[in-house]
């Protein structure tokens, strides 16, 4: 039995390699057609059919109607701000894109992975650093897109927004960013996160709080905007957490957020 897993886990890896980010040319032509809004509202009509309030993805419906994302991946593939600057004139919208396009890419390399339980452990080296993706013409791999593109235009909110199509990750949205509402919703996507006792739970008694991997992940960017991880969420929370109170961290859950599989939240 140890021995058929391990056949089947070196398949499934071996598949994440190879499977191509690649959309057929018909569909890049079509792509390239697309306004950013045009493609910002194909994206939201994939949210909006496929993502439940609860942030989870039916990703066996998507499976079966996966054309709107083949589109979106498609323009993701053949535009981006280096690419055609013009069509991003302002850090906003550049931001937005890169975003949208993190997200819309994790949720079409699950499809292509052929919807893996987790993304944890060897997996996770595959999936994120192994596997590109097309991106204005480009190859890169998630990683790259978060931490060479994304981290440094400075705004650590991005780790509020940015969904790996994980459990543990922030709540996916059922609209897509936008340029024009980007730091609302940034700002709302904040004060969302920690105010889940999923992310943030807070033990008066003890006097402990513990907090997402994502702010042990990301400290030097938090840190960059606030003295400490507490008053980082103070800015953002109802209740106020005392500054001294100590830091754990939760572990991060890796399990792919299917709603089929973790049940329908809502």
């Amino acid at each position: 039995m140890l021995r058929l897993r391990t056949i089947r886990i070196a398949f499934n890896m071996l598949s994440l390699i190879l499977s191509s980010g690649t959309t057929p040319v018909p569909t890049l032509a079509l792509a390239q057609e697309l306004s950013t809004r045009d493609w910002e509202t194909i994206w939201t009509r994939v949210l909006a059919r496929h993502v439940n309030d609860a942030g989870q993805i039916d990703f066996s419906a998507l499976q079966q109607d996966r054309g709107d994302l083949d589109q979106v991946v498609a323009f993701i593939a053949t535009v981006d701000p280096n690419s055609q600057p013009h069509r991003f004139p302002e850090p906003r919208s550049r931001l937005s894109y890169y975003i949208n396009a993190y997200n819309a890419l994790a949720m079409h390399g699950v499809l292509q992975a052929g919807r893996p339980e987790s993304l944890g452990g060897l997996t996770k080296f595959m999936f994120f650093y192994l596997r590109k993706f097309d991106v204005g013409g480009k190859s890169i791999s998630l990683y790259d897109l978060e931490n060479r593109i994304i981290r440094p235009m400075g705004d650590e909110r991005v780790h509020f927004a940015l969904n790996c199509m994980v459990v543990s990750c922030p709540r996916l949205p059922r609209t897509a960013f936008s340029a024009d509402a980007l730091d609302r919703q940034l700002d709302r996507a904040a004060r969302a996160f920690v105010a889940e006792t999923r992310n943030v739970r807070v033990d008066p008694t003890e006097r402990k709080v513990w907090l997402s991997s994502i702010f042990k992940f990301y400290t030097e960017d938090f840190l960059a905007h606030a003295p400490s991880l507490i008053a980082y969420l103070d800015h953002y929370r109802a209740e106020m957490i005392p500054l001294d109170f100590k830091i754990l961290f939760l572990d991060y859950d890796w399990s792919v957020n299917d709603s089929q599989r973790q049940g329908t939240k809502g």
